[in-house]
């Protein structure tokens, strides 16, 4: 499984060590993936999701998993994220 944050896309990142000496050596920077579980409030469902702490942190701070969902772009989503997206939308138009 990738490392990459099924709610806001961000993946890893590249770049150097840097010794006393000056040395630079590659390395890599992995966001910080945790295993969440959120509460979808329109479709009173919890979802699964692995989503780094920045992402965690956005999504409480727009209002919860459905708020986030409809604000962000396609692109950015994973497969299964974007699967309750189209969910959240069939129930806004059934509504």
């Amino acid at each position: 499984m990738s490392r990459i944050c099924e709610l806001t896309g961000k993946g890893r990142q590249v770049g150097h060590n840097v010794s006393h000496a000056n040395n630079k050596t590659k390395r890599v920077f992995l966001p910080n993936l945790q295993k969440v579980t959120l509460m979808s409030e329109k479709l009173e469902r919890s979802f699964k999701f692995r989503v780094s702490t920045h992402g965690l942190r956005s999504v409480e701070h727009n209002g919860g998993l459905d708020n986030w969902l409809l604000k962000t772009n396609d692109e950015k989503l994973s497969e299964r994220a974007l699967k309750v997206k189209r969910e959240l939308k069939k129930a806004a138009v059934a509504a």
